[in-house]
């Protein structure tokens, strides 16, 4: 699996609207048939930061999505919003394997 974690670092006066302006990529990549996960979140630090976790298949399927067409077109779009380049980690790993429950915390009751 691989699994990527993007800190983006969006313009304040887009930040507000950054679901939005990435809606169509963000559906076209759930869509792909490698793809496992691909979720966004908001810093509750600094609103205008925005962190994109997603997993692939492997990486075959991390290929087939950065040579698609979605990804070209919002790669071609997103440098109008972004305050600095994103910082990204990327781990490609056959140990991985999705999402597993977390040991040190169950509900109560």
């Amino acid at each position: 699996m691989i699994l990527i974690v993007v800190k983006w670092h969006v313009r304040d006066e887009y930040a507000d609207r950054w679901p939005e302006l990435v809606r169509e990529f963000t559906e076209a990549t759930r869509a792909e048939p490698g793809n496992e996960f691909f979720e966004w979140s908001r810093s509750v630090e600094d609103p205008s930061t925005w962190m994109l976790v997603e997993g692939f298949r492997d990486a075959a399927a991390g290929s087939e999505h950065v040579g698609s067409e979605h990804f070209r077109t919002a790669t071609a779009a997103f440098p109008d919003y972004v305050s600095r380049t994103p910082e990204i980690m990327y781990v490609d790993s056959p140990d991985l394997s999705g999402w597993g429950p977390m040991a040190e915390v169950q509900p109560r009751g």
